[in-house]
């Protein structure tokens, strides 16, 4: 009799289970409709006025958030975007930026360097170290009105390194709307960019270490040593193998990566994220130093954009855009000075990268309308910059406030780079024409 009973209540706890979880999946499924929808026709109304289709999956992010629909309609906003899968898409967008900083990665081109390499790194270096020194010191004078509660080192470092990093992945996709990736001009800044996303990617993941070591000098060493030893593991034993596995699969194959290569290459992708989640600088780095090791296997490169990138793009991206959207609540800047605070963020950004980039193109031999496009180019923070200052809030070191100001940066500079690059490049055509 007891088994009996027993076994009625296992079918009916299963069935609830089953009922529970069809009812959550419902919940997922209307919500990645609404993403993936709102982020197509986002992107479309960018793109329509010139403007990268990326900048209004962000602006789509962050209108569906507690920002606007939240605030225009609560209620109907938690029945689409109930707090319970929260957590769902913090995964997913996760995992969508595994596999993007991969594919990063892999874009990733050293070999303008050797002709160029020179100016490059000057436009690079300057544009890391003037906005990193400006947005130390602003964040160190803000630190007691916003973030008194949080570690003061913590949140000068990742304010100062948010504010230095370039987003090499839309630059890229503005340089090739504007069809300037091949001159000499857009040679040198995806060159210049290059440099700053890999210095940016070392001080991310230093600083990372450092918040996570709680700055205590030797926690923070081993997870250095540990990085460099994982470095050295993907470019020096890694690499050589799956280069000599893929030229193989490869050319047996006609240059398509089947089912199982592919699959490979994913377990690699996300290995190599379990990695470097262990060593404590968060997953998305482990798959940027794969791909970056890879950046030179032109025939691996496209076969694996074949079958990943638009996955991505289409699906993973709008995912995580919206969660950093409904993150966002423009509501938390509620006074003056918050919206001063914002500004002066956005200023110094802003000046920061254009003066340091502009001047060392300008010291480079370039002309002034040169220097100003490529510093303008280099302005672009967009992706890069949301992931840093997601990085900061999930390690507990910038406040919401703060947080919803460096969105605004982010899409600002990501804004305002396409108008101005487009008036710089029709003033130099014109003038061409005229002499």
């Amino acid at each position: 009799m007891r088994s009996c009973i027993q076994r009625k209540n296992d079918v009916s706890t299963l069935i609830l289970a089953n009922i529970n979880s069809e009812a959550l999946l419902l919940k997922v499924i209307v919500q990645l409709i609404v993403i993936i929808a709102a982020a197509r026709i986002g992107g479309w109304i960018f793109k329509k006025l010139g403007q990268p289709q990326v900048v209004g999956e962000i602006a789509t992010g962050l209108l569906l958030g507690p920002s606007c629909f939240g605030r225009l309609n609560p209620q109907l906003s938690a029945q689409i975007f109930p707090e319970g899968t929260g957590e769902i898409f913090m995964v997913l967008g996760q995992l969508g930026l595994i596999f993007l900083m991969f594919i990063v990665g892999l874009e990733f081109d050293f070999g303008h360097l050797r002709t160029i390499g020179r100016t490059a790194a000057g436009v690079a270096l300057a544009g890391i170290a003037l906005p990193f020194g400006m947005g130390a010191c602003l964040a160190w004078c803000i630190h007691s009105q916003v973030a008194a509660e949080y570690s003061l080192p913590g949140f000068v470092l990742f304010m100062a390194t948010a504010l230095s990093i370039t987003a090499i992945p839309i630059l890229g996709r503005i340089m090739m709307e504007f069809g300037i990736t091949r001159t000499t001009l857009g040679v040198l800044t995806i060159s210049a960019a290059a440099v700053d996303d890999a210095i940016g990617w070392m001080l991310l993941a230093a600083v990372s270490a450092a918040v996570r070591g709680s700055f205590s000098l030797l926690p923070v060493l081993q997870m250095l040593g540990w990085t460099a030893l994982f470095i050295a593991a993907v470019f020096f034993v890694v690499r050589p193998i799956v280069c000599h596995w893929s030229q193989r699969i490869l050319d047996d194959n006609n240059g398509v990566l089947r089912l199982v290569p592919f699959s490979i290459v994913l377990l690699l992708v996300l290995t190599s994220a379990v990695l470097t989640n262990w060593i404590g600088i968060f997953s998305i780095f482990g798959p940027f130093v794969l791909g970056a090791s890879l950046c030179d296997q032109p025939a691996l490169q496209k076969a694996i954009r074949l079958r990943l990138e638009d996955f991505v793009t289409a699906f993973f991206l709008p995912v995580f855009f919206t969660y950093t959207g409904l993150r966002t609540d423009i509501g938390t800047l509620d006074s003056m000075f918050l919206w001063a605070v914002c500004g002066l963020v956005v200023t110094v950004a802003i000046v920061g990268k254009v003066v340091g980039c502009g001047a060392a193109a300008r010291l480079s031999g370039l002309s002034w309308r040169d220097s100003a496009s490529v510093a303008i180019m280099m302005n672009t923070r967009a992706l890069m910059g949301l992931i840093a200052v997601n990085i900061g809030r999930d390690l507990g070191v910038i406040p919401d406030t703060i947080f919803c100001i460096m969105v605004i940066m982010a899409i600002v500079t990501t804004l305002m780079t396409s108008p101005i690059l487009r008036r710089l490049l029709r003033v130099e055509l014109s003038g061409q024409t005229a002499g």
